[in-house]
């Protein structure tokens, strides 16, 4: 069975920091925004959002009421799984640079169809061995084959600048903490300083060193969900020098300084403060 998520929420709910890894996002009821640095991202019932790289957004329900709660599904897009059907099909071509790693585009009944159907394995589970495979290579073709199918392709593509600037991501997901060398990255995505720059920024909205100091923030937000640690340690922990800057940049990026967001959070450790994999 492919990693599926399903989301309920009978109100709209606050700004969730979230790392999320590719995925299909398809609202059936509500809407949804999701934000990257600075551009927003509407979807509402009858649309889906791709993401095709591992990328730190702020995700919210934007539309929903105990009566007609936001209701959404979500897929895993598994790089294997899309290599394999790429392979079989002939059509495992270099597609286009520079195209964004996330994207809204309208439902269409071919894809509704096989989602249907994979959700319906849940109340089946003798089934799931059987057909959860199948019905995840239709979806996936499905995908391929419509709006987005570029940006999908991409991600079984090895050769592919999305999969570069993915290695990329991964070294600064495991290494956050650390002090990044541009040069040294770009070694690790196989591309030139320039070229990093350039693609970097439009798959993610945000330079390397943007990114980094999200994950950052983060990291630092769960920490002190998760513990009574000293402010300036949790900083140190993720990666900051000074206390100062890091106070400064996680209120700007939280609304609150990291002592008081912190106490709040153990308060109140609501889902909404609480990262979530479903976009």
């Amino acid at each position: 069975m492919p990693a599926i998520y399903l989301g309920i929420e009978p109100e709209p709910t606050p700004p969730c920091q979230v790392v999320i890894e590719p995925v299909l996002s398809l609202v059936a009821q509500g809407a949804k925004r999701v934000e990257v640095g600075k551009q927003a991202f509407d979807y509402r019932a009858g649309q889906f959002l791709v993401v095709s790289v591992d990328l730190p957004v702020d995700a919210h329900v934007v539309e929903a009421t105990p009566e007609l709660p936001y209701l959404g599904f979500g897929m895993a897009l598994r790089p294997e799984a899309i290599a394999s059907l790429l392979l079989e099909a002939g059509s495992a071509r270099t597609v286009g640079d520079g195209r964004p790693g996330i994207a809204v585009s309208d439902l269409s009944s071919d894809l509704v169809d096989p989602i249907v159907r994979l959700l319906r394995l849940l109340d089946r589970p003798s089934d799931v061995p059987v057909l959860a495979a199948s019905l995840e290579r239709e979806i996936l073709w499905r995908l391929i084959n419509g709006p987005q199918g570029a940006t999908v392709r991409q991600i079984g593509l090895a050769d592919s600048r999305m999969s570069q600037i993915g290695r990329a991501i991964r070294w600064l997901r495991s290494h956050f903490a650390e002090t990044v060398r541009i040069e040294d990255l770009a070694d690790t995505a196989g591309m030139s300083i320039t070229s990093l720059h350039r693609h970097f920024r439009s798959i993610t909205s945000m330079t390397p060193i943007q990114y980094q100091k999200q994950l950052r923030l983060q990291a630092a937000r769960a920490r002190l969900m998760a513990t009574r640690e000293d402010v300036s340690e949790v900083g140190f922990a993720v990666g900051y020098d000074s206390p100062s800057q890091f106070s400064r940049e996680y209120r700007r990026m939280f609304g609150k300084p990291p002592s008081r967001d912190g106490a709040d959070l153990r308060a109140n450790p609501s889902p909404a403060g609480i990262a979530s994999r479903l976009v």
